[in-house]
């Protein structure tokens, strides 16, 4: 990239660091739980409302299942992160459930994996972006009347952010997030305190509202339905819980122990601050309603078009805090600010998972390589650009994007903990050591346990989501499944045909003869260039070849080529429909029928300019010939550049461009060694 445009660059995302500095940029513990467990977290702003929302199809009589629902994600939370604690001691590369299920269940089970944390990974951007931008468009009305512009804004500025590299999103991430864990923390107490001691009656702003049941009486099969439909809603909870095990390299030494703590945390956070809101909605009389403007009534009026239904975390805020007070205002602030920061769980998984599956050949090589701060910016730009197109298609609308979610993270959970129960199998037919044998056999219960679970609550999801949406995230799957299977395809293709062979090849024999072509459309000075150097190529034969477009033109050249005397012979060939491209490209094959050991160099002289726009002006029958002479095997294309005053002054430029100094990228005193941070105790 030119330094003008470097300037800009390193402006929005620092300077380049060295590969050598990459152990700087680990993580330690209270800098990994916001980066890999903000969204868990951030889960807590709408998976309660989610379950409200389904169960108000039954009317406020179905309310007093939420706590069971709730009880059934605390059981299903504490055992997928069981599990995963498992995973990372297990497989601590990085591979996460990618890496598990390849190893154990084979390569179309780990694509299959693969596929769902991709899709699983650009809806988290999604889903968390649209939530916190409804979120703040409660307080700020304009948000809300441009959610998708809104929305896209957010997802750019976080993208320039994690284009800064992990460490450092991750410490301007760190202050929200444990401000919006504090102040749920704060709540509950504060809230259990009014309730159980003061006696304090706490009503939510929708309480005195009512819910026009979609189906009243609800019984037998249909209850079972909605129910399950409600705990599949709830379940949002748990995304994000894998990008722990897929971030294990990310962390500091030792790696593993660090990655499993950060688990347990964020599993002891989320259910806390899941099952706290929950009570706290039933005990302030919460109410939420699919479609607000008809089902919720007040003194049996519906609320109307012009009703917007705030999130249940915001009401409870109200009920609690009062509304418009310090803690209120500082709560609603951090939970839209955690929930645009929830998408940099996203940001760091699906980057790294990108970097290992173009490792695999599974994706282009772009995506392996790390950018100019040690991040993968190949990967984050893709989950930009591909949440950005979801944002764009939905609205920025959370309700219908969370119909979509959930149904990848599963797949990837119940795979994942299938393939580490062949994991302990495998490794307890050969341990004899029968304290390591104990220890394997309890852990290969808790993964058991984990795929029997996940399993059921994935066919719960694909059952009630189904129609609602689900199967798009399925579509999204099989696309990248066919897409990344494709690409390895390629891979392996262009690998097996370009292997170098253990004996004699036609590619090792030399051309008997090199026949040099230089292109010839006038006699000026990059002409002449392109001949002197093609003389010195010492071809065995050389012939200049120009085509007869214009016959004057033609008869002009011929005359100055002979006046001038120039020792190669000039080749002219007829083009009777104006055509430059076609006649030399049969005359090049041509040569090569008559002798295809001979190897064939065409010279072409080509101009150098300094601006862009020049480009277009000059060089396009050159830049057309090239592209056509590269599928004729057998062909060398080399072109002698003339440099025009034009690209001197551009050198020029380019010059004191790099003589120039940015601000902060000269450094004085003396050189002070860097101090060597702890890597255990962190």
């Amino acid at each position: 990239m030119s330094k003008l445009t470097d300037v800009p660059k390193r402006i929005l995302i620092g300077r380049a660091l060295r590969s050598d500095r990459l152990g700087e940029t680990l993580l330690p513990k209270r800098i990994a739980l916001p980066v890999f467990a903000s969204d868990p977290l951030s889960s807590v702003a709408y998976a309660p409302g989610e379950v409200l929302l389904v169960l108000s199809i039954a009317g406020v009589s179905a309310y007093h299942f939420s706590p069971w629902i709730a009880v059934a994600v605390v059981v299903l939370m504490f055992t997928v992160v069981a599990s995963y604690r498992q995973n990372v001691h297990a497989y601590p590369s990085g591979g996460g459930d990618y890496e598990v299920a390849t190893t154990n269940l084979g390569p179309k089970a780990g694509l299959t994996v693969a596929s769902a944390l991709l899709v699983d990974y650009v809806l988290t951007v999604a889903v968390s972006i649209s939530s916190g931008i409804e979120n703040l468009g409660s307080a700020i009305p304009f948000v809300v009347e441009h959610k998708v512009f809104c929305a896209a804004a957010v997802i750019v500025l976080l993208t320039l952010m994690n284009l800064r590299g992990v460490k450092e999103s991750g410490k301007l991430f760190a202050i929200p997030t444990y401000v919006f864990v504090g102040g749920v923390f704060i709540m509950i107490a504060w809230g259990a305190f009014r309730g159980l001691v003061l006696g304090d009656t706490m009503r939510a702003p929708t309480a005195a509202y009512h819910i026009k049941a979609e189906h009243q009486g609800l019984a037998g099969f249909a209850l079972v339905f909605l129910l399950l439909r409600a705990f599949s809603s709830g379940c949002a909870a748990l995304t994000g819980v894998e990008a722990i095990s897929n971030g294990v390299p990310a962390f500091r030494k030792p790696k593993s122990k660090n990655a499993a703590t950060t688990l347990a945390m964020m599993g002891l956070l989320a259910v806390t601050m899941f099952c706290g809101i929950i009570a706290l909605a039933m005990t302030t009389k919460v109410r939420m309603a699919e479609r607000p403007a008809t089902d919720l009534l007040h003194n049996g009026v519906p609320l109307g078009p012009g009703y917007v239904q705030n999130p249940v975390i915001s009401q409870v805020a109200e009920a609690v805090f009062g509304k418009g007070s310090f803690l209120f205002v500082l709560l609603a602030a951090a939970t839209a600010l955690v929930l645009f920061l929830a998408a940099n769980t996203a940001y760091n998984g699906f980057p790294l998972l990108g970097s290992i599956l173009a490792q695999d050949r599974y994706l282009p090589r772009q995506l392996h390589t790390r950018g100019d701060r040690l991040a993968f910016s190949n990967g984050i730009v893709l989950l930009a650009g591909t949440a950005m197109l979801l944002v764009f298609i939905y609205g920025a609308d959370s309700t219908r994007l969370i119909q979509l979610y959930i149904v990848g993270v599963f797949v990837s959970f119940t795979l994942s903990q299938t393939g580490m129960v062949r994991h302990w199998n495998r490794h307890l037919r050969v341990e004899k050591d029968p304290a390591k044998r104990s220890h394997m056999v309890r852990s290969r219960a808790i993964n058991a346990f984990g795929a029997f679970f996940t399993g059921l609550v994935l066919v719960v999801v694909l059952v009630t989501k189904f129609t609602h949406g689900a199967w798009v995230a399925l579509l999204g799957m099989c696309i990248f499944y066919a897409t990344m299977t494709a690409i390895r395809k390629h891979y392996d293709r262009v690998a097996e045909e370009i292997a170098a062979p253990e004996g004699p090849a036609d590619d090792m024999v030399r051309p008997s003869r090199v026949h040099s072509l230089v292109l010839i459309s006038k006699i000026h000075r990059p002409t002449l260039r392109a001949l002197a150097y093609a003389k010195l190529m010492r071809s065995d034969t050389l012939e200049a070849l120009t085509v007869n477009v214009d016959p004057a033109e033609t008869k002009a050249l011929r005359e100055e080529w002979e006046r001038r005397g120039i020792d190669v012979p000039l080749k002219v060939l007829d083009s009777p429909y104006r055509e430059i491209t076609r006649p030399i490209i049969e005359y090049v094959k041509g040569l090569r029928k008559e002798s295809p050991r001979d190897a064939v160099s065409v010279i072409i002289p080509e101009y150098v300019v300094g601006h862009w726009y020049e480009h277009l002006l000059h060089n396009q029958s050159a830049l057309r010939l090239k592209g056509r002479l590269l599928f004729t095997p057998g062909v060398m294309v080399t072109s002698v550049p003339y440099q025009l005053q034009s690209s001197e002054a551009a050198k020029l430029r380019a010059r004191r461009r790099q003589e120039w100094n940015a601000p902060g990228a000269v450094r004085r005193g003396p050189a002070v060694e860097r101090p060597k941070e702890p890597s255990a105790k962190d």
